[in-house]
């Protein structure tokens, strides 16, 4: 699974916090206590002044020493843990115990991330998402009422039909995404729930832990542009930007017809497109363009990659926007 760096190390830092911040709360309930009550600080003071104790005798072999001390430490704890609960307080509350007992706060657990960390990273990706109201999208709410019931006179099925079916491929790709999913170009006009879709898609497989890249079409060559042509303040962060649009889990790229055609663009959608064919990481395209319009705009070496290596996903209906209008919603 390829995670999207930058939302990684926000989720990194978020965990650093969360860990200091637990810290800086079980010393203050440490004060409270000792301040409240001078014998407890005092079975404390005594227990940390062991240690030392402790391992002189453990270097000499001395094993009476050892035995007096286990004795006597055995003892202070009793009577701590017993000062604690008169006082009202569990009996391990000055205990030092991280936050997340499976990886003890680092992240990792067994050389793989955590679930604490697996649960920040999905927020922050969340949070990137919904600053283009990706997350906000769910299949549950699609609906296909706004799609033709009447059967098409040549195929015999109906939008309505059609779209549920799309509907259901496109929650099923979700829920299994990995890294054998196919590349699906959506083809249809305006209005008929292509961006919507792609923005289900993008809400799920970002919350299963997979990087996820969705913007338009435009946003994304002027990307490659500032790249190619060192525009931007920041390089290091235009070179981050365009790493993430080659080799995320998952490329979308919305909305592909509406850029305006330069040699620039044409040579940079057959790269983008290529680069992650090879690497077998996956792509949606959105479009109103139709396979054929794709064959004309575009050169023999892209539209043939869209034809051969990207499973197509025909939108029909009417403009939902319009009968939206006309329903008064």
């Amino acid at each position: 699974m390829g995670y999207d760096g930058r939302a990684l190390r926000r989720a990194r830092e978020t965990l650093t916090e969360l860990r200091l911040r637990h810290e800086r709360d079980e010393k203050q309930r440490e004060r409270e206590i000792f301040a409240r009550s001078p014998i407890a600080d005092g079975y404390s003071a005594e227990l940390a002044a062991m240690m030392p104790d402790v391992v002189r005798a453990t270097i000499d072999g001395d094993t009476d020493a050892l035995l007096m001390l286990e004795t006597r430490n055995t003892q202070l704890q009793a009577a701590l843990r017993a000062e604690l609960e008169r006082l009202g307080y569990a009996p391990d509350a000055l205990d030092e115990k991280p936050r997340c007992a499976k990886c003890r706060d680092t992240g990792y657990a067994d050389g793989e991330l955590c679930d604490c960390l697996r649960e920040l990273y999905a927020a922050e990706v969340s949070r990137e998402l919904s600053s283009l109201n990706v997350d906000s999208q769910r299949f549950e709410d699609f609906d296909i009422t706004y799609y033709d019931d009447k059967p098409d006179a040549q195929t015999g099925v109906s939008a309505q039909r059609h779209m549920a079916f799309v509907r259901n491929v496109c929650a099923h790709y979700a829920k299994t995404f990995g890294k054998n999913s196919k590349n699906l170009f959506f083809t249809g006009a305006p209005g008929l729930g292509k961006t919507y879709l792609a923005a289900c898609i993008a809400g799920v497989v970002a919350g299963n832990g997979y990087s996820v890249v969705y913007d338009t079409i435009a946003a994304i060559f002027a990307r490659l542009e500032d790249e190619k042509f060192g525009r931007g303040d920041d390089e290091e962060a235009v070179r981050l930007e365009t790493r993430r649009l080659r080799e995320c889990d998952l490329l979308i790229a919305d909305d592909l017809g509406t850029e305006m055609q330069t040699s620039f663009t044409s040579s940079a959608l057959y790269e983008l497109i290529n680069t992650r064919l090879i690497a077998h990481r996956s792509t949606i395209l959105t479009s109103n363009l139709s396979i054929d319009d794709v064959r004309r705009r575009y050169s023999p070496q892209i539209s043939s990659r869209i034809e051969g290596e990207y499973h197509v996903l025909p939108f029909y209906g009417r403009d939902i926007r319009v009968l939206r209008r006309e329903r008064g919603e």
